[in-house]
């Protein structure tokens, strides 16, 4: 199969990180950060001879006359702008589909090829896609594809050969040879930010290891971790801070401390590369609960300048923890986040409520109950910021073959991918819950944390500054204490609006009717 551009002096590449289909929990954030994977993708495409690459994150998009009446991004107006002959879509999260076969329609109308790639894309949806009009599909890593396929499409070359990629020949898929991760992560090129279009970046994502060896059921990141070195993390920190100002930093690796003896390379030459450049970072990293237990490895994170820890506690329920495979147990969660607390680390708490347990525990709970559970664990910890979304049976993970083997997942003519953001029932849950009970579970949850009476304990915590005289000698500890507090508030007051602003959007979409129509079709 071939696709052959016609000659010219310079072609584009664009790679477009789609917006998402609504108003949701992630939106605060996206709208200050982008992801790092395409600007991996787009620095590789920039050393093929012969093209030149951007990067639109819709997501994160800061120039208004290039907005349409809507508030959508007017790719007719970007395309006459800067005409792209090739377009690259962002497939990481799989909300994001319904927008990425909205933009292959327009343009595959002007002629442009389209290609794809990201965690969504695995066996069940690649033919959905290819037959909703996406030309190719990149499997896996797509540095190597990438420079391939913009070879085959300049030069008339034959995509059969290239490994690693999905296309259409007619009515029938082709699935070439699969392609090898990268090895050697130190080989790759450091992602590019002056690439990313239109954005403005406050927190800037870097990485060092690719894969997770924990095995959660409801992940699509698997596989034996790879690891850059210490020193290719620190090259990328230091070209932010030289070329962009970078101070706040995502450290995006699934699980910080995987390769410990290299972690702590890593955090001693954080902090000693501070103190030379006299400079002071902020890092937020996810890390695994158990890691409280490697205080050496705390102490070095706090040396490093990590403020933040993303904490994926999942569930205080046991037997919801053992459905996950996760090795923890609630009664050890408590203890061990009292020592990340210790060591002065704000916590992100991530949580998932009313997970499938299977069948063989024979498990009941009153959603009433579980969402007392999630509440009292929250306050008992002390978590500062938290997130609680419901499960998604996302393609290509050991939960969605479980749900569908048992016919739970409910019809996508009806609740289609748009609607798996974490912030919609999917499935048929565990008996006594309902996927209504569900919903409005994790609204009452965050909706409870994130409040508006926090503006009022926000201003008497203002008035609460004359106060720290008193503590004498122990100033430092009072002042950290009360600026803690201050920030915290701030975040459930923002967090309050976030959350309301979901609420109306639930509503405005009626998708309660739609819900009835999806377990009506289920049961038929």
């Amino acid at each position: 199969m071939k696709y052959t551009l016609e000659s010219k002096k310079k072609y584009l590449l664009r790679i477009i990180i789609p917006a998402y289909s609504r108003f949701n929990v992630y939106s605060f954030v996206t709208n200050k950060t982008t992801t790092l994977g395409p600007l991996y993708i787009a620095v590789s495409a920039q050393e093929v001879k012969g093209w030149d690459v951007e990067v639109i994150d819709e997501n994160n998009f800061r120039n208004p006359h290039l907005r349409n009446f809507s508030g959508n991004i007017n790719h007719e107006l970007l395309q006459k702008q800067k005409p792209a002959d090739v377009v690259g879509f962002y497939g990481g999260l799989t909300c994001s589909l319904p927008r990425i076969y909205e933009l292959t329609k327009f343009y595959k109308q002007r002629g442009v090829i389209t290609i794809a790639g990201g965690q969504h894309f695995v066996d069940e949806t690649i033919p959905e896609a290819l037959f909703s009009g996406i030309d190719c599909i990149v499997r896996g890593e797509g540095e190597m594809s990438i420079r391939e396929l913009l070879c085959a499409f300049s030069e008339g070359g034959d995509l059969s050969s290239i490994p690693g990629i999905a296309f259409r020949k007619e009515d029938k898929i082709i699935y070439t040879t699969q392609r090898i991760p990268i090895q050697n992560l130190d080989d790759l090129p450091l992602p590019d930010f002056s690439l990313l279009k239109y954005a403005r970046i406050k927190l800037f994502p870097v990485g060092r290891v690719r894969g997770c060896k924990m095995n959660c059921e409801f992940c699509t990141v698997k596989g034996k971790p790879r690891y850059a070195s210490s020193q290719k993390l620190i090259r990328q920190v230091d070209k932010l801070v030289k070329t962009m100002g970078a101070r706040e930093f995502f450290i995006i690796d699934d699980l910080f401390g995987q390769d410990r003896d290299e972690t702590l390379k890593l955090c001693k030459m954080l902090a000693e590369y501070q103190t030379s450049r006299g400079v002071a970072l902020r890092f937020t990293v996810q890390i695994r609960l158990d890691k409280a237990k490697d205080e050496e490895l705390l102490t070095a994170m706090r040396q490093a300048n990590i403020k933040v820890v993303s904490i994926g506690f999942e569930s205080p329920i046991d037997e919801e923890l053992k459905a996950m495979n996760k090795s923890l147990r609630s009664r050890d969660m408590l203890e061990l986040t009292r020592v990340f607390h210790r060591f002065g680390f704000f916590i992100h708490g991530m949580f998932i409520f009313g997970y499938p347990t299977k069948e063989k525990l024979n498990f009941r709970m009153r959603v009433e109950e579980r969402i007392k559970y999630f509440r009292n664990f929250i306050k008992k910890a002390k978590i500062d910021t938290i997130q609680v979304l419901l499960p998604i049976p996302l393609p290509g993970t050991e939960l969605r073959a479980r749900l569908l083997s048992n016919s739970r997942v409910y019809p996508r003519s009806v609740l289609g991918w748009e609607y798996y953001d974490g912030t919609f029932p999917l499935f048929k849950p565990d008996y006594p819950l309902t996927p209504e009970g569900m919903q409005s579970a994790i609204r009452k949850i965050m909706g409870h944390f994130y409040h508006i009476r926090y503006l009022f304990i926000f201003l008497l915590n203002l008035i609460s500054i004359i106060s720290l005289p008193f503590y004498f000698n122990r100033i430092r500890v009072g002042w950290k204490k009360w600026c803690r507090r201050s920030r915290n508030y701030v975040f459930r007051i923002i967090g309050q609006r976030i959350v309301r602003s979901w609420t109306v959007q639930l509503y405005k979409e009626f998708f309660f009717e739609k819900l009835q129509k999806a377990k009506q079709l289920l049961t038929s």
